[in-house]
């Protein structure tokens, strides 16, 4: 069976309809698993559409690559831990940057031969191959700070932005020069510059604009999609890179709003895991110590509070104690308390890595609140317990005009009538900055493993409590 041309422009046009309803679905937890679904319907008829078009001459590299791809896919898949989600997005989105250089080049390459080519097809090029590399290495310094494989800290040095000028200006020139002339060199040093630019854009950037860049590099993914698009007079491809583009490009800035920073400032005045401390209202905070209590005294306010606000953040993730929170939320409305569930638009290591956890957990979707809608409720809260969130309820973020994090507008969780804070240690979050909330007269923290915490929580309200 094979598709005209027509045929399968009716079937990319249902393809697109499907993603546009999947980016739909995916704005809701209540609706995400269908937007899952429409997503997938729409690129198995994208796939198909494609494999039985006309363009298609020899289905053996395909087959023997999709087999390779699937299998590889489908074990990492299968053992990739949800704490590693934000890396593997990273990584994906590197394949996508190198899928869009190679093929330019190898479209140059055969065009060249054929003595097609022209100065728009030579733009097209250009694009493709400067978006596809920046993506590519800027992914991959993505992955390897959020794997720990390089510190998180921001990386800086003097002229730093002076010289990401000037690699971009001469990688502009040289893509200038290649889609005028056609000259390989100008490819070859375009190609190296841009994967340059990508890496040394990534670098000063810290753990606490992680999860904005994951976002901002599925935006680039998108445009270097949409330019192998016009590379391959595929439409599809073109309308799927755009959507991706221009969605991640808005999530990008949904979320540097809720950091009250600019894109400019988040790409360009990077900060991180600077864990030295040093800011004056920090200082003093820290003399005056920190409370440590015991589960014992969790399970004595939070039993016969009328609310308990629950506030996740990564230390959630690694303890994987989404479950374990699960069944305490259950025994605390047993106990008629009404439980809730904070969350940040940054918290964790990439956008909506704390809603995946509670749905994965099966927590009801109308228990989790977004930051704007449960901060008026705090103030109502017998108990805010926060379970290995840290930047996103530092009162510093407020109070100190020094720091950071300054002008971020975080979870009020300090408003409550006590706060339990679930932590391994004393050290700051991801961003390096202490958390002021630490030593506030109505906070204790608890140290130790989240998950067994909130497990020997659940094994003393079973017990009947105090």
């Amino acid at each position: 069976m094979e598709l005209s041309m027509n045929q399968q422009g009716a079937a990319y046009l249902v393809s697109a309809v499907l993603f546009i309803f999947a980016l739909k679905g995916l704005t809701h937890p209540a609706t995400a698993r269908r937007g899952n679904l429409f997503g997938m319907l729409g690129m198995a008829i994208a796939l198909a559409a494609t494999l039985l078009g006309t363009q298609v001459q020899d289905y053996l590299l395909i087959i023997i690559a999709g087999t390779i791809g699937a299998v590889i896919g489908i074990v990492v898949a299968l053992r990739i831990q949800m704490t590693q989600m934000p890396q593997l997005v990273a990584a994906l989105h590197s394949f996508v940057g190198m899928a869009a250089v190679l093929v330019a080049i190898g479209t140059f390459i055969n065009r060249a031969q054929a003595g097609t080519l022209d100065a728009l097809l030579m733009g097209e090029l250009s694009a493709g191959v400067v978006i596809g590399a920046i993506t590519f290495t800027g992914s991959v310094i993505a992955f390897a700070k959020l794997q720990g494989i390089m510190s998180g800290a921001p990386i800086k040095f003097g002229g730093q932005h002076l010289l990401n000028a000037a690699i971009a200006a001469v990688t502009v020139l040289l893509a200038v020069e290649f889609a005028l002339t056609g000259d390989v060199w100008a490819l070859v040093l375009m190609t190296l510059l841009a994967f340059a630019l990508g890496g040394t854009l990534i670098i000063p950037i810290g753990g606490a604009d992680m999860p904005v860049i994951i976002s901002m590099l599925n935006s680039y993914s998108g445009w270097a999609a949409a330019a192998t698009g016009f590379t391959l007079h595929n439409d599809l491809l073109i309308i799927v890179g755009a959507l991706v583009g221009f969605s991640g490009a808005i999530l990008s800035y949904i979320m540097c709003r809720a950091m009250n920073r600019s894109i400019i400032n988040v790409v360009f005045g990077g900060f991180g895991t600077d864990s030295s401390g040093g800011d004056s209202a920090g200082a003093v905070a820290a003399e005056k110590g920190v409370k440590s209590a015991s589960v014992e005294d969790a399970v004595y306010w939070m039993e016969d509070a009328g609310k308990v606000i629950i506030v996740p953040g990564y230390g959630m993730a690694v303890a994987q104690a989404q479950h374990a929170l699960k069944e305490m939320m259950e025994l605390l409305e047993a106990r008629d308390v009404e439980v809730k569930f904070a969350i940040h638009p940054v918290a964790g290591r990439m956008p909506g890595h704390m809603n995946v956890l509670l749905a994965e957990a099966d927590i009801p979707y109308d228990h989790v609140l977004e930051m704007d809608e449960i901060n008026p409720e705090f103030n109502g809260a017998d108990v805010a317990l926060v379970v290995g969130a840290n930047d996103v309820v530092n009162p510093a973020a407020k109070e100190d005009t020094s720091s950071p994090i300054y002008g971020m507008p975080i979870l009020e969780a300090g408003r409550a009538n006590q706060v339990y804070f679930l932590k391994r240690s004393m050290r700051p979050g991801y961003s390096g900055v202490d958390n002021l909330l630490f030593y506030q007269d109505n906070t204790s923290l608890i140290f130790g493993d989240a998950k067994d915490t909130i497990e020997g929580i659940v094994a003393a309200l079973k017990g009947g409590g105090h």
